[in-house]
């Protein structure tokens, strides 16, 4: 009897051993996969407001899903100020570094960023492949940049009233393109030949410099980029750079469709063969920056994409 006992143990431990691996570790099933975040200015991994009402929302969601939410520092307040003082490619590697260690990830996740957040996890998929990104969902990320600050999420004052010092002082000058994070996308479209010369971050995964077949291959790897517009956006000028828009060069008011541009019409980061072959969205939610209404959020992100 203890010996059959044994036996059977032993044969139920064989089945799930083989099982588990399939359920919950495979990129097949994006109901089992776990899920990176990554917050935006002004804000930190653990903020139970923010990120960590996001967290639990998609654990409510997704039963079982393990759910990374990224901190670029120590503790939360390095995390906080890293988001405003930290080297972006700093960044995005000390982000890559931490994904690839995390044995939760290791057969692949999904992932959200918010408002800068969603061009800095472009990053990590244009990057750093391994372990594979699947679904990238990017809610309100600015991914040609911004031309204007009106207003900086969070509560800390001094922090943004520092940053639109420096920025009004030159986001192109060298201690500031490299050491302020929002100078590091900082598209002015009056000069585009200085922004593409001197951008030490968004110039670069746009391809506008060098390009990087890498780049390229890396991201039409993705499954799913889901694009993000808050339609009564107030902070990120033009609120068009969530869809890959922005202003004509020469001028702040004219502005281009990602589809109009010459990162489309020729390629330079495989959109155009993604969107053809309908892996590239382009969603649409009502409110202000970051106002993330919950239902839509449900039903638009977490059971489209990630079950």
């Amino acid at each position: 009897y203890k010996m059959a006992n044994k036996i059977e143990m032993f044969s139920l431990f064989c089945v799930i051993f083989t099982v588990v691996p399939v359920v919950f570790g495979t990129k097949g099933s994006n109901a089992t996969l776990p899920v990176v975040i990554w917050h935006g200015m002004g804000d930190s991994c653990c903020n139970p407001l923010s990120m960590g009402s996001i967290e639990r929302l998609i654990e409510k969601y997704v039963p079982g899903v393990y759910v990374h939410s990224l901190e670029i520092g120590n503790n939360i307040i390095e995390d906080m100020e890293n988001g405003f003082l930290m080297n972006v490619n700093d960044q995005v590697t000390m982000a890559c570094d931490k994904i690839k260690k995390d044995p939760k990830l290791a057969a692949g996740y999904n992932s959200v960023g918010f408002s800068q957040g969603g061009q800095f996890l472009r990053a990590v998929a244009q990057r750093c492949p391994n372990p594979p990104m699947h679904n990238l969902v990017s809610m309100g990320g600015q991914h040609q940049g911004v031309y204007g600050l009106p207003k900086c999420p969070g509560n800390n004052s001094t922090l943004c009233d520092y940053v639109r010092k420096l920025l009004n002082y030159g986001a192109y000058v060298g201690f500031v393109q490299n050491r302020i994070v929002q100078a590091e996308y900082w598209h002015d479209p009056m000069n585009e030949d200085e922004y593409k010369a001197k951008s030490v971050f968004l110039a670069d995964i746009n391809q506008e410099r060098v390009k990087n077949p890498v780049y390229k291959t890396n991201l039409m790897k993705l499954a799913n980029l889901v694009l993000v517009q808050f339609t009564e956006d107030t902070v990120v000028e033009p609120k068009e750079s969530e869809w890959f828009g922005f202003y004509k060069p020469g001028q702040a008011k004219e502005k281009y469709t990602l589809q109009e541009s010459p990162l489309y019409k020729e390629d330079w980061l495989g959109l155009k063969a993604m969107n053809e072959a309908g892996k590239l969205h382009f969603l649409g939610t009502v409110g202000d920056h970051m106002q993330v209404n919950e239902t839509w959020f449900i039903q638009n992100i977490i059971k489209t994409f990630f079950v």
